[in-house]
């Protein structure tokens, strides 16, 4: 979720155009961009033409059946009342029991300011080890935890058939950044080297999260590169990445279902804390990061989201460093659908998808 708006582009980052591919399933695939000579790296909004693009794919009404699930059981994700109110009320959302053939085992590990509660899911297999997924919860960095995601991280144990660990992480604006990274971090590191005390294979380990969550899945794909932990792929579920909110999808959808852009800039607020953002570190804000030798992507993004075209810009900049990606745009559905998988024919559809590529990365 976004801060601050940015400036527009630098003046050396020229045209481009892009092509919207469509796979033989029917996906998108992520476009290619051709820049004309002048063009620079430095990341930015793309440019205009690119995002006309982008807009003609994604103009597509909002799904019936989410429509009247949202109507019967409204929700905002909102900073009003302060976070504890924010809590409750995400708390209090109705959540339908997913997977319960999915064994679940709550652990705590050392955290860099006293242990951290971790839950490790484990689905019914014939095979003695699995791979390991690491996966981080959204909510603004400030809501959620390890019972309000429950049902999410057995749909990824389940669907990937994987050993799924499952982050309490400390939340703002008590514990503000970089509180989080270091809390996921402590985890992260944890499973790669203690894989087989859970019956996982520390050569297939992967990370997932669902916005704050992909934000911070994003920056745990860095840092694991970094340290030499060898990661096989990252799941990033709508994932705040740019903290740019001059990008079109923040004004297009400023007023969306689920998530504003208002809401966006009060849990920004609330994760950013005391920082410094003349130069936010990549820890922060992952596209400010080096994306060279990063393990492949799923980027999932939503057409009615704020963060729409933050995920996508994120899947541009990871491609211009040579990592796969593949892109998906649930262009009828909104920030937050994996939690309408099983309810919502579309949502389940799109949910099934990045975990099937998921599945298929760790084989």
């Amino acid at each position: 979720m976004q801060i601050a708006d940015r400036p527009p582009p630098p003046n050396g980052v020229a045209e481009s155009s892009t092509q919207v591919l469509i796979s033989r399933t029917g996906w998108p695939i992520l476009p290619e961009t051709r820049r004309t000579r002048g063009a620079t790296s430095a990341p930015g909004p793309p440019p205009p033409t690119t995002w006309a693009v982008v807009r003609t794919v994604c103009a597509m009404s909002l799904d019936g059946v989410l429509q009247k699930v949202l109507e019967a059981v409204p929700f905002q994700l909102t900073t009003d009342g302060g976070p504890e109110e924010a809590r409750r009320r995400f708390a209090e959302l109705p959540r339908t029991p997913m997977h319960p053939e999915v064994t679940a085992q709550d652990r705590t590990i050392d955290g860099p300011d006293g242990p951290i509660a971790v839950r490790v899911y484990r689905p019914p297999s014939q095979r003695s080890v699995l791979p390991a997924v690491i996966y981080i919860h959204g909510g603004g960095w400030s809501v959620g935890d390890l019972d309000t995601y429950d049902e999410v991280a057995r749909l990824h144990a389940a669907g990937a058939e994987a050993v799924v660990v499952s982050v309490d992480y400390r939340l703002a604006p008590e514990h503000p950044f970089p509180a989080a990274v270091d809390d996921v971090w402590a985890a992260t590191q944890w499973v790669a080297r203690h894989a087989d005390q859970f019956g996982a294979d520390p050569d297939r380990v992967a990370v997932a999260g669902d916005s704050a969550g992909g934000n911070l899945a994003a920056v745990m794909a860095q840092l694991a590169r970094d340290a030499g932990l060898g990661l096989r792929f990252q799941l990033l579920w709508y994932p705040s990445t740019t903290f740019d909110t001059s990008l079109p999808s923040f004004i297009e959808n400023a007023a969306a279902p689920i998530l504003t852009l208002a809401a966006c800039k009060g849990f920004s607020r609330w994760y950013v804390g005391d920082t410094d953002l003349s130069a936010p570190p990549p820890t922060l804000v992952p596209a400010r990061g080096d994306l060279t030798g990063l393990p492949p992507a799923y980027i999932a993004v939503a057409g009615h989201d704020p963060l729409r075209d933050d995920g996508t810009r994120y899947a541009e900049l990871l491609t211009e460093a040579g990592t796969p990606v593949e892109l998906h745009n649930a262009d009828s559905l909104v920030h937050g659908y994996v939690a309408y998988a099983g309810v919502v024919p579309a949502a389940t559809e799109a949910t099934v998808r990045g975990v099937s590529a998921l599945r298929a990365a760790l084989a």
